[in-house]
């Protein structure tokens, strides 16, 4: 229980400016978890589609690997689905990579979607940190300035200790967001470099097809 006392004491003591970062703490964690979760389904829903794309064009069934990828809501099957879609009619190689472009500037907002959010909220409970101190420290010196003399001393650093906490509380917060912020941005520039190399694969297996298809022909 002394733990739990402590940080209840310590909660109480660094004023009214520790709501609001425990607001954003919780804001920031909701939206750490949500972004993690999407971001690991995706990843997962990209390796299922990416399987059965390819399979279906291993058997040189175009038809069923547009089906698989118009069906599929996965990141991967709305890129490849514009390369599909584009290749209907004998299109060139460049004119499928750009169908393909378009498909990723699409899924890319999706994939980086609030992450941004984390590194200001960081800021934030920095900056209300040391509000929360600036501002205990002016109620500290203005409550000492008519004491007796003998107390201020006592006075002044019972005050500047309790004005601290908040600048501690702050400094709490804001590590583990950008700490969980850059986790994100990494674990997203993977999800993207994964979409683009997958792509180039893709379009390296669409043109072989196609040049074959035309061999035959």
């Amino acid at each position: 229980m002394d733990f739990f006392d402590t940080v209840i004491a310590f909660f109480q003591n660094g004023g009214i400016f520790m709501y609001p970062i425990v607001l954003i703490l919780a804001f920031g964690a909701a939206i750490a978890l949500e972004r993690y979760l999407y971001l690991r389904a995706t990843h997962n829903a990209n390796r299922r589609a990416w399987r059965e794309i390819m399979a279906a064009l291993a058997e040189g069934d175009l038809q069923r690997a547009r089906e698989v990828a118009e069906q599929s809501s996965a990141a991967i099957a709305t890129i490849l689905s514009y390369g599909l879609s584009r290749s209907r009619g004998h299109a060139r190689r460049e004119e499928i990579e750009t169908a393909m472009e378009e498909g990723l500037m699409e899924v890319l907002p999706r994939l980086e979607k609030r992450t941004h959010y984390l590194a200001t909220f960081a800021n934030l409970a920095t900056l209300l940190g040391l509000l929360g101190t600036i501002i205990g420290l002016i109620q500290g010196f203005t409550a000492v300035a008519g004491a007796n003399p003998a107390e201020k001393a006592d006075m002044l650093s019972a005050s500047i200790s309790v004005a601290m906490n908040t600048t501690a509380f702050g400094l709490m917060v804001a590590i583990p967001l950008l700490l969980v912020h850059a986790l994100l941005q990494t674990k997203t520039t993977e999800l993207v470099d994964n979409l683009e190399m997958s792509a180039v694969k893709f379009l390296n297996i669409l043109t072989d097809h196609q040049t074959r298809q035309g061999g035959q022909a």
